[in-house]
C-alpha cells in the first residue's frame, strides 16, 4: 500500500506503507486508508515529528551506532513536514486516500 498525501497548495507526497504509517502514528493520526490533517493540527504535528527526529538521532548518537542503513526518519519526514508547513500557511488541509 502507498500513502499519497495531498494538499491544494503543494505537490503530493507519496510514501510506502511502513513509512507513512510511522509518520501518522508520530502525529497521532489513525494510519487508516483515508484521513485528514486539519490546519489547526499542523503545528502540533510538525513539533511531534521534529521531536521524534531529534529523539531518533540522539539515540543513535548515544548508542554510538552505525548510521542507519537507508534513510532515517529525518529524510523520510522532511517532505511531509514541508507539506504541512505550506498547508498550514495557506489554511488548507492535508488528506490521504481520497
Amino acid at each position: 500500500m502507498l500513502y499519497k498525501f495531498k494538499s491544494k497548495n503543494a505537490g503530493d507526497v507519496i510514501m510506502l506503507e511502513p513509512n507513512g504509517r510511522r509518520i501518522l502514528e508520530v502525529i497521532g493520526k489513525d494510519a487508516g486508508p483515508k484521513g485528514i490533517v486539519l490546519p489547526g493540527e499542523m503545528l502540533a504535528a510538525i513539533a511531534a515529528l521534529q521531536a521524534e527526529i531529534a529523539a531518533e538521532e540522539k539515540a543513535l548518537k548515544e548508542a554510538d551506532a552505525e548510521p542507519l542503513e537507508g534513510p532515517g526518519l529525518r529524510q523520510r519526514a522532511m517532505p511531509f513536514i514541508d507539506l504541512l508547513q505550506r498547508s498550514q500557511r495557506s489554511g488548507d488541509e492535508v488528506v490521504w486516500g481520497v
